[in-house]
């Protein structure tokens, strides 16, 4: 039956439960995006039950569903926070629902949420030509702020450190190598905390950190995941979620750890470069990686996005 902006509940927590119903709504939601984007070959799939049990358990309560007047699934969110950091994703609002207000709900609910955590610097990203979805988020409060850049190569461009550890082997020291990997990043970007993300990884035998140290001090670490993304589909790369260091250096030791504590597996390595580290950028290329993909960052309010020193990586996708 037709529906009303009124007629909508929600938010409810999503659960492990809901994951059939989400990924119906997911891939309905993003491949009608694609077709009206004049994409009309592209088909979403499904994503794999082990990247909605991250995305869900990471997220804790910012896991959000909306239901329409008969019960179904209408809308989803998924907010998270680390520490000041805050971002949105995956969201979407059923295809023949949209333009009742239900996409402004959710992420004004989602905004909300985040700042109640302490979240300053919050986003989101979508597709650079979806020039609706840009202009829906600007008047929302999001600028458009850079390039979020998917870079991939084969472990061939990657050189192993002389020594590096796994989070996962920390054993008894584990809140002590948190806390370490806490300090790095703070010392780089005061209020940001990735230390939810690294324990759940291990937690969920996703992937792992891999932590490189100059003498006994810690200088860069790099979360990755090497399960698929897509149901039914085997894993075809490693993916780098969080990368934080204190140089470039730095960021080859962190990379060629990943590579070589990722192994036996998929033979290649994918991350996502903010187009802000422009340096970043270009030693990368000149490594022999490759652009997969871009995507378009967009900040709430005037917030910027880099540290005063070093790298700070972070996915702000699944």
């Amino acid at each position: 039956m037709p529906q009303r902006e009124g007629s909508f509940t929600g938010p409810e927590r999503a659960t492990l439960a809901d994951v059939d119903a989400l990924n119906r709504l997911f891939s309905e939601a993003f491949t009608d995006r694609y077709h009206r984007d004049g994409m009309t070959g592209v088909r979403v799939p499904f994503l794999s039950r082990e990247a909605w049990r991250f995305a869900i358990e990471d997220a804790g309560e910012g896991a959000m569903l909306w239901r329409d007047a008969d019960g179904h699934p209408a809308a989803f969110n998924v907010a998270h926070v680390s520490g000041s950091e805050g971002w949105m994703g995956p969201l979407a609002v059923r295809p023949a629902l949209q333009g009742l207000g239900l996409g402004r709900r959710i992420v004004r609910t989602g905004l909300s949420w985040l700042q109640a955590r302490g979240a300053t610097l919050i986003g989101l990203e979508t597709m650079p030509r979806t020039v609706e979805n840009i202009g829906f988020y600007g008047t929302l409060g999001f600028r458009p702020a850079h390039l979020t850049l998917t870079m991939q190569a084969d472990f061939g461009h990657t050189r192993p450190p002389e020594a590096a550890e796994r989070f996962s082997s920390a054993g008894p020291e584990r809140m002590a190598r948190l806390a370490e990997l806490a300090g790095l990043t703070t010392s780089l970007w005061p209020g940001v905390d990735y230390s939810r993300e690294i324990a759940l990884t291990a937690d969920l035998a996703m992937g792992d950190t891999a932590i490189v140290r100059d003498g006994g001090r810690v200088r860069g670490f790099g979360l990755w995941h090497a399960t698929p993304l897509a149901q039914g589909r085997g894993s075809d790369e490693v993916r780098v979620l969080k990368l934080v260091a204190e140089d470039l250096e730095a960021v080859n030791q962190v990379l060629g750890a990943v590579a070589e504590h990722s192994r036996p597996g998929p033979d290649r390595l994918s991350l996502r470069c903010q187009a802000a580290y422009g340096d970043l950028f270009a030693m990368l290329l000149r490594d022999g990686y490759l652009v997969q993909w871009t995507d378009l960052r967009m900040l709430l309010g005037e917030t910027a996005e880099r540290p005063s020193r070093g790298i700070v990586l972070s996915n702000w996708e699944i």
